[in-house]
């Protein structure tokens, strides 16, 4: 970190260290090279930047924020202020609350809103585009809401009582410390609970009936639970179950026993189990529920007297409702086109009806109304929106090296012929058991009007499958990944969706693990791949425990400082360590100069080794038609490794 700082023209002398002048000219050069290429784009930047912001205007900009209810208040946030309204006014009547402009927050947005239990004060989370860390703002409500007080580096927060607030504080990525504050008229912060171990991220979350606070401390394959009781606030926590390695637990609560999320006993996939609040310990847990084989578990709501478990199956989503009261299981399924959740809040736990939002890559969020009264799912039109309906949506299975059935998910426009002959976007992540992000994006829609084929692949290491699917492709795991992709490709081109020279292949962070190592070992399946904010040189950052994220990190990759074997196992894969001299793909790189999770330095000497790979083979191959694929890199000031405003992700 301390090679990226700049030093000024005034102070350059000959101390300066080799490696920041190396720096400073490379970032240099870079920016030059950027300013010069994206000048020959600006016609095609500005018919496209129009084109999005109509489809923006069309499909999301009307899109309702999401709304919390507390009995007759709707609380909701737009455009950077909260307001406040009542549920049966037909009239629009809204009551400001706040402003993140007004109280000179004028570059963040709003993150997160948690209101007290007697709707007194309200508490929100404020995070600008080029920090991980959040501001966490504490408002008196009432007829001049007035700011209470501003607590920095903040990660997350709860309300355990009317005026007594539990948050965790962020530093270099990492969470390991809860505080409690009180806003009564004696004020005091304390500290209440202080993680030990660096591979685990502390969190809190509140129970749906408001009964404890749970602080959770969760590492990649292991956690544990302490619970804050909501009635005796500065009482000190009280353990759930002491951390076992490899076991994985959430905890919800509901009539005096503990409904526990959990990855224990066989086979290792998430069950629901409960156990009394007196005796939680896991010799008491006694199973509930067990998913199906493949399933991913997505989320899960906890009402008085239902379970909602919102679930995943070789890219179908489904709802299966558990009843306490008639102890059935309903199975909901769900329309084929939707690719994923979007969960709503449910602050009352006693309500008869759970709301959630369906969408896809090209299509937009649409509200959905689960009754446990009727059993029935019903589809809550908010506005008249033309959904794309000449959109088709295809789900596919590609036979890995090892037989193993990988899922893609196929889009493409309905009316489209020869489609061999289109140009094809091909997805990918497969990493620390997340999904890949199928929500709704108008670059994605835009991409489909305009003929584009585009495929998502679901490759071990990501957890559309499950938690085996994630077990399955990490650490000495992590090239079946690679095999799966090149598998996914294969199919798309046998089966006649496009071919090599009009395929592109684009990915995000640790994705581009997966996507660097493709170019290396099968340039010739693609002829453009797009990378933001990419993982490339995996080797030399597992080495450098200096970083905020290596030590966490080792349970995905592995320890190479530790272990010989997985050292040359990583080796084996890495993006920037295996760039040899060979025909390339073109490569568009958007890095970030604060992004404290892919440090930039990285990145600047693989474009670099890549060039020069590129060059190398171009000039010993001197052929007729022969190509130097375009390598480019454009560094955002600002902007970091997360999600972006929509602002922002536009001009980018």
């Amino acid at each position: 970190q301390e090679g990226t700082k700049i030093p000024s023209q005034r102070k350059q002398n000959k101390s300066t260290p080799t490696s920041e002048l190396l720096y400073k000219n490379l970032l240099k050069s870079e920016q030059e090279n950027w300013n010069g290429i994206s000048a020959r784009y600006e016609a095609m930047t500005e018919r496209i930047k129009a084109k999005l912001e109509e489809l923006h205007n069309k499909y999301t900009f009307n899109l309702r924020s999401p709304r919390i209810r507390f009995g007759d208040n709707v609380y909701f946030e737009e455009n950077g202020c909260i307001f406040l309204s009542k549920a049966d006014d037909d009239e629009g009547n809204v009551e400001p609350l706040f402003s993140a402009e007004d109280l000179g927050f004028s570059d963040a947005f709003i993150q997160r809103i948690r209101i007290s239990p007697d709707q007194r004060h309200m508490a929100i989370s404020l995070k600008s585009e080029n920090t991980e860390e959040a501001t966490c703002v504490v408002m008196k409500l009432g007829h001049f809401p007035v700011m209470e007080k501003v607590i920095p580096n903040v990660f997350n927060f709860e309300w355990a009582t009317n005026d007594v607030l539990y948050y965790t504080s962020q530093k270099n990525l990492k969470c390991q410390n809860v505080f409690m504050t009180t806003f009564t008229n004696q004020k005091h912060t304390k500290l209440v609970y202080t993680e030990q171990d660096a591979r685990f991220f502390v969190d809190i979350y509140c129970t749906k009936d408001r009964r404890f606070l749970t602080i959770n401390s969760n590492s990649k394959t292991t956690s544990e639970v302490w619970l804050v009781d909501c009635r005796y606030p500065f009482k000190l926590p009280t353990l759930v179950q002491a951390r076992t390695k490899g076991v994985i637990y959430h905890v919800e609560h509901r009539n005096n026993e503990l409904y526990i999320l959990t990855t224990y006993g066989e086979p290792a996939e998430y069950k629901l189990m409960k156990a009394p609040v007196a005796s939680s310990g896991m010799e008491n847990w006694q199973l509930v529920y067990a998913l199906e084989e493949k399933t991913k578990l997505v989320d899960l709501e906890m009402f008085s007297d239902h379970s909602v478990l919102f679930l995943k199956n070789a890219g179908h989503l489904y709802l299966n409702v558990i009843s306490f009261v008639s102890h059935s299981v309903q199975s909901m399924k769900l329309p084929t086109w939707a690719c994923e959740f979007e969960l709503e809040s449910h602050p009352e736990h006693t309500t008869s009806t759970c709301y959630f939002q369906l969408t896809s890559p090209v299509h937009p969020p649409k509200r959905f109304a689960y009754s446990f009264k009727e059993n029935n799912l019903i589809e809550q039109a908010v506005q008249e929106v033309p959904i794309t309906t000449d959109c088709h949506t295809t789900r596919l299975l590609a036979k890995s090296k090892d037989e193993t059935l990988v899922p893609i998910t196929v889009f493409h426009n309905t009316n489209s012929k020869e489609l061999h002959r289109k140009p094809l976007l091909v997805h990918v992540y497969g990493a620390y058991g997340i999904d890949l992000n199928m929500s709704f994006k108008e670059e994605k829609l835009m991409l489909i009007e305009e003929g584009w084929i585009l495929a998502y692949c679901h490759v071990r290491g990501g957890g559309e499958l499950g938690l085996s699917w994630h077990k399955d492709g990490c650490q000495h795991n992590k090239l079946k990944g690679l095999y799966d992709l090149k598998a996914c490709i294969m199919l798309l081109h046998e089966l006649g969706f496009s071919q090599p020279k009009y395929t592109a292949l684009a990915a995000a962070s640790a994705g581009g693990v997966l996507a660097g190592a493709l170019c290396n070992t099968e340039p010739e399946l693609i002829r453009a791949v797009v990378l933001r904010a990419p993982f490339l040189d995996v080797l030399n950052v597992m080495m450098n425990t200096h970083l905020p994220l290596t030590i966490e990190e080792q349970e995905e990759w592995g320890n190479p400082l530790a272990d010989e074997r997985c050292m040359k196992y990583i080796k084996s894969y890495c993006p920037y360590q295996n760039i040899k001299p060979q025909r390339y793909p073109s490569v568009l790189i958007t890095a970030y100069e604060s992004d404290q999770r892919i440090p930039l330095a990285g990145i600047l000497q693989y474009v670099q080794k890549l060039r020069k790979a590129a060059l190398d083979h171009a000039s010993r191959t001197r052929k007729e038609g022969n190509w130097i694929p375009n390598i480019i890199l454009d560094i955002q000031a600002n902007g970091s490794h997360c999600d972006s405003s929509w602002e922002d992700a536009l001009s980018e």
